[in-house]
């Protein structure tokens, strides 16, 4: 950690709301799950099969310009069409580009093939393909009315788990904020996560995506909504990204660690359905919002700082989570800081914001973006105020 460089610890100064309103055993709970889950090096081959088997003939490909360059890796068959402009960050032309090609294809088959983003936008075009209703009259929680396409979903990234949930995230360009839908109906039919498609992510996507797949297990564990159901998952998510982080970073063709990660990311993606992140995200969103900074790396360079912030709530859980990370497990926030900091840094994540060309008097605004994502946020085991936010961008800066 840089010389001089303080997390946004807890104080009286900056907040004292540790809420004591957390879920248990005994509080309702639905979990879904992708009808089918191939998981495994070389699950790849049940693509074809699988879209033989529902008889698909016009399979439609959502994906970024790297992946659309190997769909014929899946093999599908019929008159197979490619989208393949997803962006990093999509903004909402960018989903009305894929839906408006959806729309004159036709398909019968949705494809998500590559990271969070194409797997997000291939839920939405899956379940707008075959309407007229905006996408601003989807926003929120179970407003679509069905789907009639099938939904298949593959990752070729270690980090989101969107092909196990039901959410998907889009940017506005005017507010600059994200937009989320969340719908039983965006829940793949199929879902093939194949590690050896992660072979050719660059080392330093792997080390942010892998933070990132971290975080989701991290935050829904520790969340006002954490739950036993999904705390056994979170927290064997966190331990195979301490496992097997290292050595995907250090060895991108270590197939262990490849299926590790992959199996982390997936854990990740089941505790964002039924109770999602925290403060984290919030905090990273206007990241990759306002400075299109990738968001596996804007949530890794969080990480630390909410973790420290949260732990005076959820102390064993924290130390827990220190454990899982092959970290000394100590009650003490700095420590919790200063370890996942050096474990971030280590992996070759940059956790300065200057560095990434974010400008200092911009962080106010950040703040206050960040601090209006009340889905999020109201979630977090700690209340977090604005100036909290803003102190840890400052330290992060």
């Amino acid at each position: 950690m840089p010389s001089g460089l303080l997390p946004a610890l807890p104080s009286h100064e900056i907040g004292n709301g540790i809420e004591p309103e957390m879920t248990n055993a005994f509080t309702p709970i639905e979990i879904l799950r992708p009808t089918i889950l191939e998981f495994g090096n070389g699950t790849i081959t049940s693509a074809a099969r699988f879209a033989e088997r529902i008889g698909a003939r016009r399979p439609l490909v959502i994906s970024d310009p790297f992946n659309a360059r190997r769909v014929d890796t899946l093999a599908l068959p019929g008159a197979v069409k490619v989208f393949g402009e997803v962006k990093p960050e999509p903004d909402l032309p960018n989903l009305e580009k894929a839906v408006a090609m959806a729309k004159q294809v036709k398909p019968d088959l949705v494809v998500g093939f590559g990271g969070g983003s194409a797997m997000d936008l291939a839920k939405l075009v899956a379940v707008m393909c075959t309407s007229d209703v905006a996408f601003a009259d989807l926003v929120g929680p179970e407003k679509v009315a069905g789907r009639s396409v099938s939904l298949m979903q593959i990752p070729t990234t270690s980090g989101t788990g969107s092909e196990a949930g039901t959410r998907a995230l889009v940017t506005d360009p005017v507010s600059q904020n994200k937009q989320a839908v969340q719908s039983r109906f965006m829940l793949a039919d199929i879902a093939i996560v194949d590690p050896d498609l992660t072979v050719t992510v660059p080392k330093e996507i792997t080390a942010a995506t892998g933070v990132d797949a971290l975080a989701h297990c991290v935050e829904a564990y520790t969340s006002r909504k954490a739950h036993p159901t999904i705390d056994l998952y979170a927290l064997e998510g966190a331990r195979l990204v301490g496992r097997y982080l290292e050595r995907a970073v250090a060895d991108g063709d270590d197939r262990e660690a490849r299926a590790g990660l992959s199996l982390a990311s997936l854990y990740g993606g089941y505790c964002l359905g039924p109770v999602n992140t925290t403060a984290g995200h919030a905090v990273a969103y206007p990241l990759g919002t306002r400075h299109h900074i990738a968001h596996g790396l804007a949530c890794a360079m969080i990480f630390p700082h909410t973790l420290a912030f949260n732990m005076p709530a959820v102390a064993e859980k924290t130390i827990a989570v220190l454990g899982a990370l092959g970290l000394p497990e100590r009650n003490d926030p700095m420590h919790a800081f200063e370890a996942t900091y050096a474990f971030c840094k280590n992996l070759g994540v940059e956790m300065r914001l200057s560095a990434l060309g974010v400008p200092k008097s911009d962080l106010g605004v950040m703040a206050d973006e960040a601090h209006a994502i009340r889905r999020l946020l109201d979630n977090n085991p700690r209340d977090l105020g604005r100036d909290a936010i803003l102190n840890m961008y400052e330290a992060a800066f």
